[in-house]
């Protein structure tokens, strides 16, 4: 793609890293198939293809965002499933991504939504603020009906519909400390608590601390770890993301130096995509750019740390017949695709792959909130093709996903960190029963 940017735009380095990815574009449109907002809407200016274009004619002329960009940009679900596509290796996300902080810079939005998306910022990466809120949220629930008829109140039905009528206790294990591994030692990692999952399910966090720490691998919580920052980054909000990660760079450079780390444990992969870009995100900085990349490079979902271990023989293999759900962040902004469906298989469950797999699910960060007409759609779609599989278990890795598939499946969505320690001498995941357990035929 040929641009048109003044040397004095491109003295600025988002600008020049972005005029290099938009120069990549050979406007071949391969991206437009496996988009999810294309493919439900059918308008090209909702595909990857058109949203370059309108960023390009933004930055190129040094102008605000208007109206008609910041609704195609916020209808984009950051699944990235265009970066797999693409042949031409356009960095889909670092473009998108600066297209969002120029928009949080230049545009002003309706009140409400300004309002919603300031709470959704000051809430959900805090776990204190987050568990209160969810609290709340049953004064909301009569109201529901009335909030989905207004258009500018439907984020908030979706947050309303979505918060859980029960919220576990807080772990203990999730404090600041050190899990101590069994037997022969075999590794030292570093675990991330994160925000949202801490407090919808932090039996994900306790389970992988203990199948790593029963195959000999100490795992520690370290002090002063926070969100990851990737739901403020995907809303523009860059000051406080680089905060956020800068926080944990911290955090976690202090953990390498009082005993080294083999691995920075991530166990919900919209987070792993972030973490593995700190490098990225702090390369202007000259105080965290070196600390943030070895951060970045040390970083490793858990099904990615498990499948580099000579794992023993499971305890039992339950021959259940599981549908592997791979989250965008994981199957696109991570690539893998292998070792989770492999570390089941080899665990005893029979793995099943639904159809569009490729396609989000629709939760998307904060999207199943701030788009949630396209993000039902999404979801609906998903959770047919999951059912059709004829399992009786979904799997998945990451907690936006087990939230958005759980609201509308009928059969329970499970972390695949709970199969694989179920199959190693854990406890059966709560939701399981062996009435809903479907053998392979």
């Amino acid at each position: 793609m040929q641009t048109n940017f003044s040397a004095a735009q491109l003295a600025d380095p988002h600008v020049a890293e972005s005029e290099k990815i938009l120069r990549k574009c050979v406007h071949c449109g391969f991206c437009t198939a496996t988009c999810p907002t294309y493919v439900t809407l059918g308008n090209e200016l909702d595909s990857p293809r058109g949203r370059i274009y309108l960023i390009k004619d933004m930055l190129e002329n040094g102008r605000p965002a208007d109206k008609e960009i910041v609704t195609h940009i916020d209808r984009c679900l950051s699944c990235l499933a265009c970066m797999t596509t693409c042949p031409s290796g356009v960095n889909y996300m670092h473009l998108v991504d600066h297209a969002r902080a120029h928009i949080q810079e230049t545009y002003k939005r309706p009140m409400l939504d300004r309002l919603t998306r300031a709470m959704l910022a000051a809430v959900l990466p805090y776990p204190g603020r987050f568990r209160a809120a969810l609290k709340l949220a049953g004064l909301g629930r009569p109201f529901i009906g009335l909030f989905e008829k207004l258009p500018a109140l439907k984020p908030v039905a979706a947050m309303l519909k979505l918060a859980p009528s029960a919220i576990p206790s807080a772990s203990p294990m999730a404090k600041p400390g050190t899990h101590a591994g069994q037997g022969a030692k075999r590794g030292r990692v570093a675990i991330l608590t994160g925000c949202a999952q801490s407090v919808l399910d932090p039996a994900i966090n306790d389970t992988t601390i203990s199948l790593l720490t029963r195959l000999g691998v100490e795992v520690v919580v370290p002090e002063g770890e926070g969100c990851c920052g990737a739901l403020v980054h995907h809303m523009g909000r860059e000051v406080a993301a680089l905060a956020s990660a800068k926080q944990n760079v911290d955090a976690w450079t202090r953990a390498i130096e009082q005993g080294g780390l083999d691995a920075i444990i991530i166990t919900a992969s919209g987070c792993g995509t972030t973490i593995k870009d700190y490098g990225f995100m702090l390369r202007l900085d000259p105080a965290y750019a070196e600390k943030a990349a070895r951060v970045s490079a040390l970083a490793k979902d858990v099904t990615e740390y498990l499948a580099a271990l000579d794992l023993p023989d499971p305890v039992r293999k339950p021959g259940t017949v599981v549908a592997y759900h791979s989250a965008c962040s994981m199957q696109h902004g991570q690539k893998i695709t292998r070792q989770p469906k492999e570390l089941l298989a080899k665990a005893g469950f029979v793995v099943r792959e639904p159809r569009e797999g490729h396609l989000c699910c629709g939760s998307a960060g904060t999207y199943n909130i701030l788009q949630p007409e396209i993000s039902a759609k999404l979801r609906d779609r998903k959770v047919k093709n999951i059912e059709a599989t004829g399992a009786s278990i979904v799997a998945t890795g990451n907690i936006g996903c087990i939230t958005q598939i759980a609201s509308a499946a009928r059969l329970p969505v499970v972390h695949t960190i709970k199969l694989l320690d179920w199959a190693y001498g854990g406890p059966k995941p709560e939701g399981v029963s062996d009435a809903m357990l479907v053998a392979a035929e």
